[in-house]
Formats: structure tokens, sequence, C-alpha cells
């Protein structure tokens, strides 16, 4: 009974000195000491200090495996950090390489909105021009045949419409200065060729070169009032 008493003080001295300040625990130990089972107490003390030692040593296993595999776990996110670095780097570079080549297809698209619009100016531009030069070469088939009429009226509708409409080009001012020589250049020839051919009239019939005189001073007034116009 005696031993049991014993047991339960011992149990309840350790208790208090786990849970008690280090500061207070003399009057627990000076107890023990006055006691005559202070032999049994410190085998005891070894016996629970051996059992905190193993719970201590259990929970340090457990934690240092837990620091392992938590290493293990960052050596694992560290490998995949680098294959991540890696595709990243690479479709980085992929992106600079497309990049590269969407910037020039861009240049390229940009210059040839450039010669598309160049190219319908140029067409515009043709499609206001083309009519003075058909208008001139009609003009010089006229004279060619000597239609000294339908000249003059072509060299009017080649002065009036087509240059003012075809702008500000050399050969169209080199026309527009030439046509005032060109309608005289016209009608200098008609009235010769006409004066020719009077002539040859009156040396057969005095009367066919009077009335053809007269058609010739109306003829002549018809030149000479388009000339002026």
């Amino acid at each position: 009974m005696a031993s049991l008493e014993t047991a339960a003080e011992h149990e309840r001295i350790l208790r208090e000195i786990e849970s008690t300040d280090t500061n207070c625990i003399g009057p627990t130990l000076r107890s023990v000491y006055d006691g005559q089972e202070h032999g049994l107490f410190m085998e005891k003390l070894d016996a629970r200090i051996r059992n905190h030692d193993r719970e201590i040593e259990k929970m340090c296993n457990h934690h240092f495996q837990g620091f392992v595999d938590s290493i293990t776990e960052l050596l694992k996110v560290r490998g995949e950090a680098q294959k991540l670095k890696s595709q990243v780097t690479e479709t980085n570079r992929h992106l600079q390489e497309n990049g590269k080549e969407l910037t020039t297809s861009m240049e390229e698209l940009r210059q040839c909105r450039v010669q598309q619009r160049n190219i319908a100016t140029t067409i515009d531009k043709l499609t206001h021009c083309l009519p003075v030069l058909e208008m001139y070469s009609r003009l010089q088939e006229q004279m060619k045949a000597k239609r000294y009429y339908p000249a003059l009226r072509t060299l009017e509708q080649l002065e009036q419409t087509c240059l003012p409409k075809a702008g500000q080009y050399r050969f169209c001012s080199i026309m527009a200065e030439n046509i005032p020589k060109l309608r005289i250049q016209i009608r200098d020839t008609a009235m010769s060729q006409l004066r020719d051919f009077l002539e040859s009239i009156r040396k057969h019939s005095d009367k066919i070169g009077e009335t053809a005189m007269k058609q010739a001073s109306i003829i002549w007034g018809m030149l000479f009032h388009g000339s002026a116009g």
C-alpha cells in the first residue's frame, strides 16, 4: 500500500516538474529528498527522461522526414521550373522570329498598297491623257489628208475640251502653245491650195472663175472666223 502511495506521489511530482516553471520546483524536489524513496524517484525520473527522449527523437524523425520530403518536392519544383523557363525562352524565341516575319509581311503589304495607289493614279491620269493623244493623232491624219475644215474642228475640240481635262503636263503645254501655229498653218495651206485651184479654173473659164472667187470669199470668211475663234 505504501509503495502504491509512493509511486503515485512520485508520478504527481514528475507531472508537477513537467508542468511547473523551473524557478518554482525547489520545494517539490526537497519533498523528494526528504523522503526515503529518492532512489526510486530517480529511476522513475530517468525512465521519464528516456521516454521524453524517445518522443523528441520520434518528433524529430517525423519532422526531418517532412523536411526531406519538402526538399525533394522543392528539387522537383526546381526541375519543373527549369523546364518551364526553357519552354518560355523557346516560346519567346519563336514569337520574336514570327514577329520579324510579320513585320516583314506588313512592310511588303504597305509597299504593295503604295504601288497599287500609284498604279490607280497612273491609270486615272492616262485616262485623261489618252484622249488628248488620240485627238492630236486624228488632227495630224486630217492635215495629212488635206481635210482642213475637219482639222479645224478637231483643233478646236482639242483646245477647249481635251487639254483642260488632261492637267498640267509638259506635252499638254507644248500642244497648247502650238495650237495657234497649227491653226495658221491650216489656214495658210488651205488658202494656198484654194488659190492654186482657182487659178487653174480661171484658165479654163472666166465665168467659172468668177463663181469660184465668190465661193472662195465665203470659204475664206469661214476659215478666218474659225481662226479668230
